[in-house]
């Protein structure tokens, strides 16, 4: 179980416990030569100036110069920090145990400075170990709170899967009972049943048969067909190879814009024409429909984010084009065919 609490600590609370050891270690060590009082002040002392080797070299020295190629600068400045250490923690200490603990004043031993050099050197090499360990607990929480954050999303798209299957089964369920009454009604179901498992099947892939795309495109345009007081005059002129592969929804967005922008609802002729052909090493796709009096003819978000998508999916290696002249719209695109 404390294995579990120490895996389980921040980096942060690990530094701190590892200096609290070694303040520990270093104050027992002190005690019978020098007494409690006197034994805590040096350790204070001591693990002061060590802490100040070790973070100025790994977060300020080493970061500042060394990682960036000033190599000679790196070691000159080294040297006068560790000399200015040792000199600091000589006068400090001879000044600490003059002051507050020796009976009669004490001449400064020269020699300290050169000890605490010396030291500070040991103690400087020590602090590569201390940026390895902390580079690696540090790489360690990251990568624990990766798996658990992957283990989350793996339950949240179980549970994600387990909705969608239950409403297929009960749309299947509704449509044998509407197709005894209504065989309209239950062929609207099942093709909405199949726009339905076609997002949660099939756009999370990052390509799709067009044969699939050019399914989905025809439920959608029966579906959308019903919200209309008249009927459409629409021609889908499509030939291409059966195996070709494209980007799920590409072909969606020139469709659903003649709905939202292109469609009269009052009038008894709207006039639509959509071609997907394949040419040579190239597929291409053109919506044409009559421009509604009084209506914009959709040139909005969804032309321009589907503009968007292109260039990250293509780059350069696509056309896209609107048209619109006073009686029509035409919108299409062109992308290399895998």
């Amino acid at each position: 179980m404390q294995i579990s609490r120490i895996e389980k600590a921040t980096p942060q609370q690990l530094q701190w416990l590892v200096w609290a050891a070694f303040f520990l270690v270093s104050l027992c060590s002190m005690l019978p030569m020098d007494g409690f009082y006197q034994a805590l002040v040096f350790t204070f002392v001591n693990t002061g100036f060590y802490a100040l080797i070790i973070y100025g070299n790994i977060y300020f020295l080493y970061p500042r110069f060394f990682l960036k190629s000033q190599k000679t600068t790196y070691v000159l400045l080294v040297l006068i920090f560790l000399g200015l250490c040792a000199i600091t923690r000589s006068f400090s200490t001879f000044y600490l145990y003059n002051t507050f603990f020796s009976k009669r004043p004490q001449p400064f031993p020269a020699y300290t400075i050169v000890y605490y050099f010396l030291t500070g050197i040991l103690i400087f090499l020590l602090s590569f170990i201390f940026r390895v360990a902390i580079a690696y607990f540090s790489l360690k929480k990251k990568t624990d709170e990766i798996i658990a954050e992957k283990t989350a999303a793996e339950l949240n798209l179980l549970k994600s899967q387990v909705q969608p299957h239950f409403l297929f089964n009960t749309l299947n369920n509704i449509y044998y009972e509407a197709y005894l009454e209504s065989p309209r009604a239950a062929g609207l179901i099942e093709r909405l049943s199949a726009i339905m498992r076609y997002f949660v099947d099939e756009s999370p892939k990052p390509e799709v048969l067009i044969k699939t795309e050019v399914n989905f495109l025809e439920n959608y345009i029966e579906l959308e067909k019903i919200r209309l007081r008249h009927q459409i005059h629409l021609i889908f002129v499509k030939d291409y190879p059966v195996d070709a592969m494209i980007p799920p929804m590409l072909l969606m967005a020139l469709v659903e814009n003649i709905f939202k922008h292109g469609i009269d609802k009052t009038s008894a002729s709207n006039h639509i024409q959509i071609t997907l052909l394949c040419q040579g090493d190239s597929l291409s796709f053109t919506t044409q429909n009559a421009i509604t009096p009084g209506k914009a003819p959709g040139n909005g978000f969804g032309l321009q984010n589907l503009r968007k998508r292109l260039e990250l999916i293509y780059g350069d290696d696509f056309e896209f084009e609107i048209n619109q002249s006073d009686q029509s719209f035409q919108s299409a695109f062109k992308i290399p065919l895998k």
